[in-house]
């Protein structure tokens, strides 16, 4: 096996154990999976909270229906709700309710405490989560800007 394919094997199966260990805790204590949390984590990064569905969808690499999908039981259970556009009827912004903001909060400190366990030292140091980081932004791997996942 050449060593592209080995190394995007790897970083399939990583990526795998890595969602099943945040929906594990995320699910457990939240009742979120880790795809429901980006899509909130993404909307928080918004000015007022709030983004046009087809631009969260472009932010988190999904289809639109894929977002209408991810944001209907979240607006269900009152973590987002749907704001149509005053100027244009076909536009409609998906915006983090009060609830919201302070169900992520404790997200993000949830979200924090498994991503120290799993780049715990001493089998990772910083320097090697950096340079994952980084070697992942190659790949178009994009974090968020200026959020910590366990402040704000």
């Amino acid at each position: 096996m050449n060593g592209g394919l080995d190394a995007v094997l790897r970083l399939v199966r990583a990526q795998a154990v890595l969602v099943k260990r945040f929906d594990a805790s995320l699910g457990g204590l939240h009742g979120v999976s880790l795809a429901d949390f980006t899509l909130l984590l993404r909307l928080s990064e918004a000015p007022g909270d709030r983004m046009r569905r087809v631009d969260l969808a472009e932010a988190l690499g999904l289809t639109a229906s894929g977002v209408t999908r991810g944001l209907v039981p979240l607006e269900r259970i009152g973590l987002v709700r749907r704001d149509p556009d005053a100027r244009d009827a076909r536009v409609a912004y998906a915006a983090l309710t009060d609830t919201g903001r302070e169900r992520l909060a404790e997200m993000r400190a949830t979200a924090g405490r498994v991503a120290e366990e799993v780049f715990a030292e001493p089998a990772w140091t910083e320097e090697d989560t950096k340079l994952l980081a980084g070697l992942l932004g190659r790949l178009g791997g994009t974090g968020f800007a200026g959020q910590g996942l366990a402040g704000s």
